[in-house]
This record gives structure tokens, C-alpha cells and sequence, in this order.
């Protein structure tokens, strides 16, 4: 099967994820270490939500041996070099970034820190200290009010609704520039809508399961009419751990660089999402229907045809079997602090 990747069939070293006590991270660093791989995880563990949840994924991957963390602000460049320096990553999945839309509207400043210059930091380093793959997180968010379904890689990307959105496409440009002017093989992961177990408190499916089992109101905007298409961690996981050791070839201009969209090609409706996650949790959702907030797109739906042509790999979990999955650990998790 023709990929266009480059696999040189060597098992990867020593791999660095930043953001590793977040959600995602956690997930790919666990998957890792179950394979016998060695991880090391930075993370500045900020109080954006609940610091105890990433402290207790960090408390699972610390059980593994081949495990180390180090608490470290992408933005503190002498410490990346540091760390750099005595790691020797061979590969960097960079997942550490200032999350959320709507917080980006208040906060403009935190995301200039985490996800402008801590991404230039991770550049310089991986350009420094040379790596064999750096993958790094981008987002849907990135198409902005798209209007063209589903949302292909050739699209047009230049009119982002939300200072995040922004800085994830700068995080593609200043990456493909660091490709063509330094040689780093580079793939950009545009995530959609990731959900599951151990997940951000701040995401609509996390917020709404807590208020429904504490029988407090749920907002949904836009009076419910909008699209998600929401993808299963365990579906981004495989999707990272195909690519890890697969950097891409050259494109048309000599530049080891690719984009790839990871989701589940499958937009479901906001309100179906909610009758799913009633019955999942077994009680009616309290509503308060409003108009659509600044920075929210009506839809996302990721067109995946190129990850399954070069890695034969789609996401398929399905709404329910995740929702189902995610409350189970959920009422396991949190138990009678929050489910009374």
C-alpha cells in the first residue's frame, strides 16, 4: 500500500509528550507504556479545571517503570533546552496546549504563552536536539465556520472564529516552516471533538453528565441545533501510536510535513447527544435552549479519507459505546461527591 509515510521499521526510542497529565496525553502515554515503550511526560499541571483529576492520571502512569514526569511550562525555554538535553526524545508528540473556545475570548493571554511561544519552543528544541517524528495537536477548530462538508485537509483554513482556533493554524504554519528551513518531519493532528474517561471537566458531554446527576440545568446553544462530530479517545490513541514511527515523506516542495484529520466522520446532533447521555445516565436532562455563543462553529465533520488510505485506520466508536464507557467511569470515579 502506497503511504507516502516514511517507516524505517526501527522500534522509536525514548518518546517525550507534553501535556502528559492531560487528557489526551494520559491516554496516549498509558497506551505506550502498556507496549513497553519509555515515556517521558511534561506538563505544568495549571488550574484551568480540577488539578486533582491530572494528578490522578499522573498517579496511574507512575505505576509504569518506564515512566518519568516532569513539571515544566512549555513557555520556560531554558527548561525545555534542559530537558532536551537529557532526554534526547527521539520522538515529541506535543499535546500540551491551552484548551477551550470560549475561554480564549477572556484569556487571550494564556494562549499566546502556552500555544505560540511554547510551541516555538517545542520547534527550536526539536530543531536543536534533532528528533526522528514530531507530532503535534491541532484542531477542527481550525476550519472556523466552514461551510463545505465534510471538512477535508485541502480546505481553506484562514478564517478562524476563535483566537484558539488561530493559534492552532499558526501552530501548522509555524511548523511547516521549521520542516522546510530545519528538515523536522512533522505530522499536525486536527483532533475533533474528543471524549472519554478521565476526560476535561470543561467539555460540553463532561459538564453535562454532572449537572444532569446533580439535577441542575444544562445550556445548550444555538437552541440545540448544531453538529459534532465526536471522536472516542481510543480512537485518537490508535490513530498517534500508527503514525509514531511512520514520519511522512517529502510533499511536492522536498518538506517531510503532513496534516491529517482525526475524527469519527460521523456529525451527530447536539440534541441526539443529549438523549444519548439521558439514557446512558438513566435521568432526564434539565434544559435552557440559548443562541449561539461567539466562537462556536454550527458543525464539525472530519473527512478522514486520508488517514485510511495511508495508515488503513478510521475512528469508529460509536456515540453510545462511548458515552457508555465514559459514565461508567464517571459514577466509578466520582462516586457519591457528585452524583448525590
Amino acid at each position: 500500500m502506497e503511504t507516502g509515510r516514511t517507516d524505517s521499521g526501527k522500534r522509536a526510542g525514548k518518546i517525550l509528550v507534553t501535556g502528559g497529565a492531560g487528557f489526551i496525553g494520559f491516554h496516549l502515554g498509558r497506551a505506550l507504556l502498556e507496549e513497553g515503550f519509555s515515556v517521558t511526560a511534561i506538563d505544568n499541571l495549571n488550574d484551568y479545571y480540577e488539578v486533582s483529576l491530572k494528578e490522578a492520571r499522573l498517579a496511574i502512569l507512575r505505576k509504569y517503570p518506564g515512566f518519568s514526569f516532569e513539571r515544566l511550562n512549555l513557555a520556560d525555554m531554558e527548561g525545555m533546552k534542559a530537558l532536551f538535553e537529557r532526554e534526547r526524545p527521539e520522538i515529541v508528540v506535543n499535546l500540551a496546549a491551552q484548551a477551550g473556545v470560549r475561554y480564549s475570548i477572556d484569556h487571550p493571554q494564556a494562549y499566546v504563552e502556552s500555544n505560540l511561544i511554547g510551541f516555538f519552543n517545542v520547534l527550536e528544541c526539536c530543531r536543536h536536539y534533532p528528533v526522528r517524528h514530531l507530532l503535534f495537536a491541532s484542531s477542527s477548530s481550525v476550519y472556523g465556520a466552514n461551510k463545505k462538508v465534510p471538512y477535508s485537509t485541502q480546505d481553506k483554513t484562514d478564517q478562524p472564529v476563535s483566537l484558539y482556533a488561530a493559534t492552532k493554524k499558526s501552530n501548522e504554519l509555524l511548523a511547516y516552516s521549521y520542516c522546510k528551513l530545519y528538515g523536522i518531519p512533522a505530522t499536525g493532528l486536527r483532533f475533533f471533538t474528543v471524549y472519554g474517561p478521565y476526560g476535561r471537566p470543561d467539555m460540553a458531554y463532561f459538564s453535562f453528565t454532572r449537572k444532569i446527576l446533580k439535577g441542575e440545568a444544562i445550556q445548550i446553544f444555538n437552541y440545540g441545533d448544531m453538529y459534532r462530530d465526536f471522536t472516542y479517545v481510543d480512537d485518537i490513541v490508535k490513530g498517534i501510536r500508527a503514525m509514531l514511527s511512520a514520519a511522512p515523506g517529502e510533499d511536492e516542495n522536498g518538506v517531510r510535513y503532513k496534516v491529517y484529520n482525526i475524527g469519527n466522520h460521523r456529525p451527530e446532533k447536539l440534541l441526539d447527544f443529549v438523549a444519548i447521555l439521558e439514557e446512558c445516565l438513566g435521568k432526564k436532562a434539565q434544559t435552557e435552549l440559548l443562541p449561539m455563543q461567539p466562537g462556536d462553529v454550527y458543525q464539525t465533520y472530519a473527512d478522514v479519507e486520508e488517514l485510511t488510505r495511508d495508515f488503513g485506520f478510521a475512528p469508529d466508536t460509536g456515540l453510545r459505546e462511548g458515552l457508555e464507557r465514559f459514565v461508567e467511569w464517571y459514577k466509578s470515579y466520582y462516586g457519591e461527591r457528585l452524583d448525590g
